[in-house]
């Protein structure tokens, strides 16, 4: 059984800045490939980051490189999202997620899922 507690979320306007964090209890977390996952009202899912086992390997959606940071701290069961310059488009659900058996690549190697944050970005 793993835990994933969210926070950071909010309202910021276009071009702000959040940082998403995620608590994790498990174990074994340094083994577990953590993802970030977001989903707009009525959209599907996309994988937005994802870093691998102890940091190891680092994925980005093209459409925040540059601008998103997925990091980790083992040593505190957590993993968080820098997110730069927001835009609108990007307002969604996001979602921590952790894969036990250390995949990242497809959402559906996550196992594991938070409840979920609501970041709203306003024009």
């Amino acid at each position: 059984q793993v835990q994933l507690v969210e926070r950071g979320g909010g309202l910021v306007q276009a071009g702000g800045s959040l940082r998403l964090s995620c608590a994790v209890s498990g174990r074994a977390f340094s083994n577990f490939a953590m993802g970030w996952i977001r989903q707009p009202p009525g959209k599907e899912r996309d994988l937005v980051a994802a870093i691998g086992q102890s940091g190891s390997t680092t994925y980005y959606l093209d459409s925040v490189k540059g601008r998103f940071t997925i990091s980790r701290d083992d040593a505190n069961n957590t993993v968080y999202l820098q997110m730069n310059n927001l835009k609108p488009e990007e307002t969604a659900v996001y979602y921590c997620a952790a894969s036990t058996l250390g995949t990242w690549n497809r959402i559906s190697n996550y196992d594991y899922w938070g409840q979920g944050i609501q970041v709203t970005v306003s024009s």
